[in-house]
């Protein structure tokens, strides 16, 4: 599947390249939970640029779940269908004005909620399982 400008080239065993600094350490966490909570996500990367040669990891299953993208001051992990997912324990705190995504920025020192995020993670999927074939 090609999404106008993006390019496979990271798999699990390889994934994009993170900075080397807490985003680094943060992205590489949150790419362990996603695959612990969903073992048959598959990463890739797209929209590599000249202003971001790495790319975006992008995780999928039957759709897309989730990007992390990695900023000066955050790391954000936005769920390309968040809008529809329950979220009990509030964890989206960014982009909560659209009608599809919903974001999680995590800033340097802030804890994971590990089984709220593998919770979402696991509804993400579900979502997509329900719509997929219709």
């Amino acid at each position: 599947m090609n999404n106008g400008g993006s390019q496979q080239g990271a798999s699990p065993a390889r994934p994009a390249k993170a900075p080397g600094d807490w985003r680094g350490e943060m992205l590489g966490r949150l790419r362990a939970l996603i695959v612990e909570a969903d073992p048959d996500a598959v990463e890739e990367v797209k929209w590599r640029k000249p202003s971001n040669p790495a790319g975006v990891p992008v995780w999928e299953h039957a759709g897309m779940i989730c990007t992390g993208e990695t900023y000066k001051d955050k790391v954000k992990l936005t769920f390309a269908k968040g809008a529809s997912l329950d979220d009990p324990a509030g964890l989206f705190n960014s982009s909560l004005d659209g009608n599809t995504r919903r974001a999680i920025d995590f800033r340097e020192g802030e804890a994971i909620d590990e089984a709220a995020l593998k919770a979402l993670v696991r509804a993400a999927v579900a979502l997509n399982l329900s719509k997929a074939g219709k």
